[in-house]
């Protein structure tokens, strides 16, 4: 079935986000309407403070937008009405998160730091092992499993992130200037992986890049200007 006759994996609808300084409102994101249909890769574009990452956390479902709705799986369920307990097993089942500083826990090796989800998901440490071994055989680092991040280029380090996002098989991976730290090399062996990811598991990708050459790798880009859509 093409991607035009499936229903949307997550679709946004009116969403609005404003913050409040000294009493004044300030509208971040203005009224967004847009979907990703399963496997889709998308990349959002544009100048910085134009609200890319606030959207993006808004369908992460780590900020509460201030009116609209967003809608996941074949269902088209309102994630926001979800209760607290399970809002938060959604996002840690079907969502999964990449940022530009990579987060990993420095006391752990990457072995350890991707089969943090599982175990806490509550898999058996020794399957959590085994699919974190394997992760990290597919992003190339079957070989640093021991090394901690200290020991890990800022490449290496990228890569555990990811692999440990995708540990639990999520829906919809969510990145956010993924490749900002990083040299082109590097950044290309990343745009190569969620390539090859996507390809392999057919997870979705929606990421907030200012990379013009990565967001050329995606199906979509989106550009973003004052909290809209362009064009």
């Amino acid at each position: 079935m093409s991607k035009e006759t499936t229903a949307p994996l997550i679709r946004a609808e009116g969403l609005k986000k404003s913050f409040f300084k000294d009493q004044a409102e300030v509208p971040v994101v203005r009224g967004v309407d847009f979907s990703i249909q399963p496997g889709e890769m998308v990349a959002i574009t544009g100048a910085s403070g134009v609200g890319k990452s606030t959207l993006l956390h808004i369908l992460g479902t780590l900020e509460v937008p201030t009116s609209g709705r967003v809608l996941f799986g074949p269902k088209q369920e309102d994630v926001f009405k979800y209760s607290e307990k399970a809002l938060s097993s959604f996002r840690n089942k079907m969502l999964g998160f990449v940022f530009q500083f990579h987060y990993l826990l420095p006391e752990f090796s990457a072995l350890e730091n991707v089969m943090m989800p599982a175990l806490i998901a509550g898999h058996a440490s020794r399957a959590a092992e085994k699919q974190a071994q394997d992760l990290l055989q597919f992003v190339g680092l079957g070989h640093r499993l021991a090394h901690r991040p200290s020991e890990l280029s800022g490449g290496e380090q990228q890569r555990v992130a990811i692999a440990r996002a995708v540990i639990l098989r999520p829906k919809l991976l969510l990145a956010d200037e993924l490749t900002g730290n990083l040299d082109s090399a590097n950044s290309a062996n990343v745009m190569e992986l969620l390539v090859r990811l996507n390809q392999a598991t057919n997870v979705s990708v929606l990421l907030v890049t200012h990379d013009q050459g990565l967001a050329k790798k995606m199906h979509r880009t989106m550009v973003m200007k004052d909290g809209v859509f362009s064009g």
